[in-house]
């Protein structure tokens, strides 16, 4: 809670996302329960349900690396049962796999190779339009890369087609990583992180749904020109898109998109190519085609909701809150709390003010929503912060109109 960002920056919502698998023998080191290469699959797994939860009108697609080439897992798309698919049918038949035909899965072997993942991850991106950002995420388990040239030629490539690169390792911080990941995305290296346990690198990975923060449009230097960058910044542009309907028919028809029998779906507003689930692009013209829901759970990256403050029980004396304004639970009594705040705070000053704002749980059970004024449990603190992003008491509000 103390961690949250919750200042609005400008955000690229519409994501284009590539996420990079090591499938090296290094992923048979058992630190990972029950070792690096299923615990990976896994949190990937939870990690797609996650992004496209947060991302609806995002795209993502999944490579992977072993013995010294790049493969494409799953294809760039807003579907994300394709994704998870893709990625289960990579588990070993031991460990439950899902392979497609009696496919045995995919054991890893060999060594990475970041020069071929980023020139793949390159190639998959070049194409994709420039309102959208391009990212990629490497899970690095291996401390070595098997590359078939200079990579610092194809970093110098990826930073000229405004690829942002973020690295999680597993076994240990590189220096080719950190230089990466710098000069993808302007000089800054947090986004390389290296993984202290189980739990940590599931944190790290969760942290990537959140769009990153849009750079401003920067001059380029004499070095950029030289190396054909002629901009280092996003310019601002309007996209169309549509908001279609949901059908049925009577009988079957192909969808666009699959090409299979179904009894519905929408129909794209310009070209009226049907297809089977939203979000979606358009095969036959390319139009964005979305819900008005898919871009309202878009928009809390934009206006994320403040943090709220801790309420002393003086404070909650005086306000008179008995329970909680989202869920109505009750808060404990004021009675024999008021007397020993106000003589500690008579004591200590503006540094039991201050003592009060760091810390991290209130005395008193209450949250104020400072833009309300209302009182909140802390589940309903976590609960709005977390999964609504919208404070009850303020949508509760009437607004006299005039």
């Amino acid at each position: 809670r103390l961690r949250q960002d919750t200042q609005p920056f400008q955000r690229g919502i519409i994501r284009h996302l590539l996420l990079i698998l090591d499938l090296s023998s290094a992923m048979f080191e058992k630190d990972f329960r029950p070792n690096r290469f299923l615990a990976t699959l896994a949190y990937a797994t939870q990690y797609i349900r996650e992004f496209f939860e947060q991302n609806p009108i995002s795209q993502l697609s999944v490579l992977g690396m072993h013995d010294g080439i790049c493969i494409r897992v799953s294809e760039l798309s807003g579907n994300p049962n394709d994704h998870i698919a893709a990625i289960q049918a990579l588990r070993p038949a031991s460990a439950g796999g899902a392979g497609k035909k009696g496919d045995p899965g995919k054991e890893p072997s060999g060594s990475p190779s970041l020069q071929n993942a980023l020139e793949m991850a390159r190639a998959a991106l070049y194409h994709t339009p420039s309102h959208g950002t391009r990212e990629v995420i490497i899970i690095l388990g291996a401390l070595l890369s098997l590359d078939p040239g200079d990579i610092h030629q194809t970093i110098r490539a990826c930073a000229r087609d405004r690829l942002r690169v973020g690295i999680i390792g597993l076994s240990g911080r590189l220096k080719i990583c950190q230089e990466i990941v710098a000069r993808t995305n302007a000089g800054d290296d947090s986004g390389y992180t290296v993984a202290l346990d189980q739990q940590h690198f599931r944190e790290l990975l969760m942290a990537t749904t959140t769009p990153p923060v849009m750079r401003s449009e920067i001059p380029p230097t004499a070095t950029d020109i030289a190396n054909g960058v002629t901009s280092t910044g996003n310019p601002a542009s309007l996209l169309q898109m549509s908001f279609p309907s949901r059908f049925i028919e009577t009988s079957p028809t192909l969808c666009a998109c699959h090409g299979h029998l179904t009894r519905g779906g929408y129909a794209c507003s310009r070209c009226k190519a049907k297809v089977c689930s939203l979000p979606a692009t358009c095969p036959s013209c390319r139009m964005t085609l979305i819900l008005s829901t898919h871009l309202a759970r878009s928009y809390h990256h934009l206006f994320p909701l403040r943090n709220w403050k801790e309420v002393s029980w003086r404070e909650a004396k005086r306000k008179g809150s008995v329970q909680c304004k989202g869920c109505l639970s009750p808060f404990p009594s004021w009675e024999g709390h008021v007397e020993d705040d106000g003589v500690q705070n008579g004591a200590d000053g503006g540094k039991g003010r201050k003592n009060e704002e760091e810390g991290g749980a209130s005395e008193s059970s209450r949250y104020l929503c400072e833009s309300c004024g209302n009182h909140f449990c802390i589940d309903c603190d976590l609960f709005c912060h977390e999964v609504v992003h919208n404070c009850p008491g303020c949508l509760g509000m009437v607004h006299s109109g005039g």
